[in-house]
């Protein structure tokens, strides 16, 4: 008679967390649409996924929606955000879906917009899959002298995108988060970002 299975061994090479948490992540990919964020321990870090997620998308194996990179420099008081298919373009960054999320998270609270904090936020975004203490860890790891990439993406390619994604965690300078978002993220991402804008305004503004 066998015995039924134990928990994973942590000196186990073939079932380590690097592991479950890669089959985790392709397997949210496969599922539908899906927010990763790369987060790197250097301020550059990001620009070396931008060019991955570039030759993904040259090779039709990741459906993306919305892309954005956060560059925190040293000694700058708060993060620099970036839209990738745009990079000269003021206006299509703030049209940007995951540049108007960094930038509630990080940018409104400093101007004391009304009802900018997370918990705040997190409310806005209830039934998308993107929670408080997803948020809260996200602004955690992003700090001086670091760097994300975001990424808002549907289907993805997974014998394409499983290798990418095994690369950057083995590298082990970069910390993997990902959400698997209902199918009204989008559409709920983009009203939250608008409303909290509007109170923002109304209140600079009144």
């Amino acid at each position: 008679m066998s015995k039924p299975p134990g928990p994973p061994d942590p000196s186990d090479p073939s079932d380590s967390s690097t592991d479950r948490r890669l089959r985790r992540t392709v397997a949210d990919h496969a599922a539908g649409p899906t927010l990763t964020i790369w987060i790197y321990d250097s301020a550059l870090g990001a620009a070396a996924g931008e060019v991955r997620l570039k030759n993904l998308q040259k090779r039709n194996a990741l459906q993306v929606h919305d892309e954005v990179t956060v560059t925190w420099m040293p000694g700058a008081h708060q993060p620099r955000i970036g839209h990738l298919r745009h990079e000269t373009s003021a206006a299509a960054t703030r049209g940007s879906v995951l540049g108007g999320l960094v930038g509630l998270m990080f940018l409104a609270p400093e101007a004391g917009a009304a009802g900018a904090g997370l918990a705040a936020l997190a409310h806005q975004l209830r039934g998308s899959g993107i929670d408080q203490t997803f948020l809260e860890e996200v602004k955690a790891h992003l700090r001086p002298e670091s760097s994300a990439l975001l990424v808002l993406s549907g289907m993805a390619d997974l014998d394409e995108v499983r290798p990418v994604i095994e690369r950057g965690l083995a590298r082990g300078d970069v910390v993997l988060m990902h959400a698997l978002l209902q199918d009204s993220a989008e559409e709920i991402l983009l009203a939250a970002v608008r409303e909290l804008r509007n109170r923002s305004a109304a209140e600079i503004h009144p």
